[in-house]
């Protein structure tokens, strides 16, 4: 790497994840690791340490990412979330690429191509999210049928997505309650993979009986989904109001702490590339928009909001010890700090000092969307017990 501004990702920390998760909910035949986005920013590479692990059937969002995913596994299969274009299914065949269905009008097209090997499709109900699939029982019952006459579309999968964890809503219920309603006219045991359930719901309810299958996604990268039930008067008057909320409305039972011990893989780093000395009442930055109550120093660290690191990040950790961010910029940040940093330093922007739980929490978002935005421009450098390869998209 050219600016030494690099994301560190440990592919064991992600076998060992998976491990875990098996081990405590081996209920299910077909494990998907869904790796949308660069495997949620940790780079595609990461899917063999995932299959290492005990993935045995991939996600993604779109052909491009699948088509990605093809250089590093052969041989497991891959299920692309959203409808391909069919202008490009030979691609997806040639690739042994899965599709999803979620209409009868894309399944009728499908069905009058000329196709030269067989091609297998998962089905995607919509039981409330109002985003993707087949919202009337008459339909899946029409789509089980049409694919029954084809002799190379096999239906391997039926699926659908929770809009909520259900833990102190109605909604997951009522979409359970959909998915058999729109399931009703056919024989779900005929269809091999079942898959209902993702990562912040796996863990808040038991196993669904008919399903063989789950989607997991933002586990695999280190969030197991617990929350605390906590102590205390405040924590009381909570836990009481869910409860009566739950008998209110005949909410099934959910679970709010599991034991699943997972670890983040994902760590953030850069390099001081200035310091200089700052008298009192100098600004930094544009829009003059830091002003030195007193004489300091300012370090210039080569990585800024196009790498998706702003000021909001808070702070950096250099020599363990913890220095405000006082500017952004596209490239650079500008951090106050003392007499004791040197160009050169290593600046871990995220890591051991400042967990991802401490950056996520003062950027007010998710794990998700902290992975998602750190730009393929930043380097991912996979560690693979001894060996380090540098990744770049």
């Amino acid at each position: 790497m050219y600016r030494k501004t690099y994301a560190k990702i440990d592919g064991k920390i992600l076998e060992e994840n998976v491990k875990e998760i098996k081990k405590k909910y081996n209920g299910y035949e077909y494990y998907f690791g869904v790796v949308k986005n660069n495997a949620y920013g940790h780079g595609i590479k990461v899917v063999q340490n995932l299959i290492r692990g005990g993935i045995n059937y991939l996600a993604v969002s779109s052909l491009e990412e699948a088509l990605q995913i093809r250089k590093f596994t052969l041989d497991t299969p891959i299920l692309v979330l959203e409808p391909i274009s069919l202008e490009f299914i030979d691609d997806a065949i040639s690739n042994k690429i899965t599709l999803t269905i979620e209409s009868l009008d894309y399944l009728k097209s499908l069905y009058k191509l000329e196709l030269s090997y067989e091609i297998k499709v998962h089905l995607k109900l919509d039981t409330g999210m109002n985003r993707l699939g087949m919202k009337t029982s008459k339909e899946v019952k029409d789509a089980v049928k049409i694919i029954g006459k084809h002799e190379k579309i096999y239906l391997e999968g039926i699926y659908t997505h929770f809009a909520s964890t259900g833990v102190q809503d109605v909604y997951y219920d009522r979409q359970v309650a959909k998915f058999l309603d729109l399931t009703r006219e056919i024989d779900l045991s005929e269809i091999p993979i079942v898959h209902l359930d993702r990562s912040l719901t796996f863990v808040t309810h038991e196993k669904l009986i008919f399903a063989n299958g789950v989607r997991l996604g933002i586990s695999l990268f280190g969030f197991s989904g617990s929350r605390k039930i906590g102590s205390g008067l405040k924590a009381f008057l909570r836990n009481f109001k869910r409860k009566m909320f739950i008998k209110k409305h005949h909410i099934s039972p959910t679970i709010l702490e599991n034991d699943l011990k997972l670890s983040t893989a994902f760590s953030l780093y850069s390099t001081v590339m200035s310091v200089r000395k700052v008298t009192k009442e100098e600004v930094v930055g544009y829009n003059a928009s830091y002003q030195l109550k007193e004489d300091g120093f300012i370090a210039t660290i080569p990585i800024g909001f196009a790498d998706g690191v702003t000021k909001e990040f808070g702070f950096v950790a250099i020599h363990k010890k913890k220095y405000p961010i006082v500017a952004d910029t596209m490239d650079m940040i500008m951090v106050l700090v003392d007499e004791n940093v040197k160009v050169q330093d290593k600046v871990e922007i995220f890591g051991d000092t400042i967990t991802i739980q401490e950056a996520k929490s003062r950027l007010n978002t998710n794990a998700q969307h902290l992975f998602n935005q750190i730009t393929t421009r930043v380097p991912r450098v996979h560690v693979d017990g001894h060996d380090e390869v540098e990744i770049k998209y």
